[in-house]
């Protein structure tokens, strides 16, 4: 009992035993902005519960941060590596030859990077790896780290792709509803994208490698939390040691326990904050539709036309993201008397605005989860991989949005567009859905709170890193 004792107090004031050196975990991210956001959240969770973190980048990724912005308040170090591709970036047109040369290069220069930093005095004792990433574990291993996978998917859509891996759904499937533990009955229109090695042969390997060595993890963390995926994550936890640490939405947002955490601190765009927020600041009452498809999805020409009018058309103001790249797209300017189009804005700040009454969206994980943890109800226009998934959940599973679906040729047409507008901001189903949405946000934020299930699992993540877990 003694040593108990003993221990726990060392780890209440690690930060004044400087005999003992700071327990330090290095993070590996998938390099893109929805990849880095969740990884970079967890970090600064880490670092408010005495851990020292370090964010090892691409090259590449290093050199395009905003470094304007202030990474240097976040107490996060930043080191990098190679992924073979250091002036160019990621190659999404030959993802299989970019994962191949990411795995050998990094590799290595992972290893060299956890070599210096032991050198440096700054020994590492865990590695947090993008689940993406699976070589990161056999790296982590070799040093004898704890290694620990973050997927920033949901539970849901990964225990899908395990059954892939596990050579238990195959495409083309024989039936057209798909039933697979803990999780409602899907569609196969409603299967992640890259369930066929048909149509995303290299996506597809990207996915189903995730699970080749996730035994030997020592957590395998989500960024999700319990409440909303309680059952998959009990039928995933009755073989691997899963951990929900979400969502990672900056705590001002949700428990407001970290007091400078307002947003991701990195971008690899190049923000203009405050055009948008002007112009929500003179809009009513949650009057406000709010438009975008992430940093990657990218729209048919005739798609966005029939966008423009759907909002045109429902006579709501609207703040439209488009990508500078994708503006050629739009139809004619005087659709935009009641809309304001933007090449970026700070979702989060946007979300949390009270003019602000629903967001159409393309369902990424990443922007889910945020609309959850603001209480925004959404207008679902899912593209391809986790999203269709993600759709059905929002719609059928947490009550939060409807889905505006497509016709035959896969386009969702602007009357279609129109009506899911009207009635979430107008119609009876919309008042059921607000009320929905803000029972999650309070949900969120209890789970991120001080005692809840993500803030408790980050604790006993942070418990083993210290090694003080012996009695558990």
């Amino acid at each position: 009992m003694n040593s108990n004792s003993k221990e726990n107090k060392i780890s209440n004031n690690s930060h004044h035993n400087h005999h003992h050196h700071h327990n330090h975990v290095l993070l590996l991210p998938y390099p893109t902005q929805g990849h880095l956001n969740p990884m970079l959240q967890f970090a600064k969770r880490l670092v408010s519960k005495g851990i020292k973190a370090t964010v090892a980048a691409t090259i590449f990724v290093h050199n395009s941060l905003d470094l304007a912005s202030p990474i240097s308040n976040l107490n996060i170090d930043f080191e990098t590596i190679s992924d073979g591709y250091d002036k160019t970036g990621r190659s999404v047109s030959h993802i299989e030859a970019y994962l191949e040369t990411f795995r050998d290069v990094g590799s290595r220069t992972l290893s060299d990077l956890i070599t210096r930093l032991g050198e440096a005095g700054r020994p590492v004792d865990a590695l947090v790896y993008d689940s993406f990433l699976p070589w990161g574990l056999d790296v982590a291993k070799g040093f004898g780290l704890v290694g620990a996978a973050l997927f920033t998917q949901s539970c849901a859509v990964n225990a899908a792709y395990y059954h892939v891996y596990k050579g238990l759904l195959r495409h083309p499937l024989p039936e057209k509803i798909v039933s697979l533990p803990s999780l409602p009955p899907l569609e196969v229109s409603e299967l992640p994208s890259f369930y066929s090695p048909e149509s995303y042969p290299g996506y597809h390997c990207l996915v189903v490698s995730q699970f080749s060595n996730v035994d030997k993890a020592d957590f395998v963390l989500f960024n999700s939390f319990l409440e909303l995926e309680k059952e998959t994550v009990e039928w995933m936890g009755k073989f691997w040691p899963v951990k929900t640490v979400g969502p990672t939405v900056p705590s001002m947002f949700l428990d407001k326990r970290l007091k400078n955490d307002k947003d991701y601190g990195i971008n690899l765009g190049k923000p203009n904050n405050d055009t948008c927020i002007n112009w929500l600041n003179d809009k009513p009452f949650g009057s406000v539709v709010y438009v975008s498809f992430g940093t990657v999805a990218a729209l048919e020409a005739e798609q966005m036309g029939e966008l423009a009018w759907g909002l045109k058309k429902s006579k709501h103001y609207f703040l439209w993201v488009v990508r500078e790249s994708e503006t050629t797209k739009l139809p004619l300017q005087e659709t935009f008397e009641q809309g304001l189009v933007v090449n970026w804005c700070p979702q989060l700040e946007v979300l949390a605005h009270k003019s602000l009454g629903c967001f159409l969206t393309h369902c990424g994980f990443n922007s889910t989860l945020e609309a959850l943890s603001l209480g925004v109800p959404l207008v679902t226009m899912p593209q391809w991989t986790d999203q269709t998934t993600n759709a059905k959940y929002v719609e059928d599973v947490w009550g939060v949005g409807i889905r505006a679906r497509p016709d035959e040729k896969g386009i969702v047409r602007r009357e279609v567009v129109e009506n899911c507008i009207k009635e979430l901001m107008e119609g009876e189903k919309g008042k059921e859905i607000k009320k929905n949405a803000t029972k999650w946000r309070n949900l969120a934020i209890e789970a991120v709170g001080q005692g809840g299930s993500s803030d408790e699992n980050i604790a006993e993540f942070v418990a083993k890193v210290a090694g003080f877990n012996s009695y558990s």
